[in-house]
């Protein structure tokens, strides 16, 4: 098997979560063919993809808030958050089922932009978004608030609490508010503020994720092949022909079983028989 096999392999049995690191892997390849500027050294995202704060783009082109967190800005973008969302997954997933993870995600994902985009136009600011962090926070403290006394064990540091490792995350997103992609905080923290929301809504007997998943079936039987209806199909057998009757008159049984003794009796004598076998022999003699 060769390594494109073996990746097509994972791909197939590997779960929801392997298949949206494969999407946004997928989808980094892609912008490095159509959207790489290597004169600058970066990526120049179009206005149908990557999320805009300004309305006359996402007013229009409202499928962008849920392709931007399928691209990212950098190797190392991607890098990084596909290693936390692998370990936020496996958390998550370890409680609940591969559709709400999606519709988490989906859901998330969407909730985070909306709230860039209002933040960003209401101060009066400017800018696009591309990234999975809004989505893979959501997953995190989804995982966290379900089950924050989860013991983790981390390289160089031991056990920890997963509250902590969420915590830090969240700080350190707090601590760069103001100075650095403050677009990229905000939708951060609104992806955190979705998954506490989805959980504690889920603990009460209410799971969001049902809309992406009844969405997605919808969409699944409007272009599922309708299945062939029954058909009646008439035949017209012919009476079976009468078997005529044998000629040849069948022994009885007391004659096989007769006929059957004589025989052994002529391969290994009278003394081979049995008790039970001279009595036969000797009745149906009389």
């Amino acid at each position: 098997m060769n390594i494109l096999d073996d990746l097509k392999l994972q791909y197939k049995i590997g779960g929801i979560a392997l298949r949206v690191i494969y999407w946004n892997v997928a989808c980094f390849l892609i912008s490095l063919v159509f959207f790489y500027q290597y004169s600058g050294g970066g990526f120049a995202y179009p206005d149908w993809l990557a999320l805009s704060s300004n309305p006359n783009s996402f007013l229009f082109k409202p499928w962008t808030f849920l392709t931007y967190s399928f691209f990212h800005s950098s190797f190392w973008h991607l890098l990084f958050n596909m290693m936390v969302l692998n370990f936020a997954s496996q958390l998550f997933l370890t409680f609940f089922t591969q559709k709400q993870y999606l519709g988490l995600y989906i859901l998330s994902a969407i909730f985070a932009g909306i709230v860039f985009a209002l933040s960003y136009y209401f101060l009066n600011y400017s800018a696009s978004i591309v990234g999975a962090s809004a989505a893979i926070m959501a997953i995190l403290v989804a995982a966290t608030t379900y089950q924050p006394l989860m013991g983790v064990r981390l390289m160089f540091f031991g056990n920890v609490k997963l509250w902590h490792i969420t915590g830090v995350i969240l700080i350190l997103d707090l601590m760069q508010f103001r100075l650095d992609n403050m677009g990229g905080h905000i939708s951060h923290l609104a992806g955190a503020a979705f998954g506490f929301i989805f959980i504690k809504l889920l603990q009460n007997g209410t799971d969001l994720s049902i809309v992406i998943s009844r969405v997605l079936d919808f969409f699944t039987n409007l272009f599922k092949k309708p299945a062939t209806p029954f058909k009646t199909v008439h035949k017209n057998y012919k009476k079976p022909a009468e078997k005529p009757i044998s000629r040849i008159v069948t022994k009885d049984k007391t004659q096989q079983q007769i006929d059957e003794i004589l025989d052994k009796i002529s391969q290994s004598g009278y003394d081979c028989l049995t008790k039970e076998e001279k009595e036969f022999l000797f009745k149906a003699g009389k």
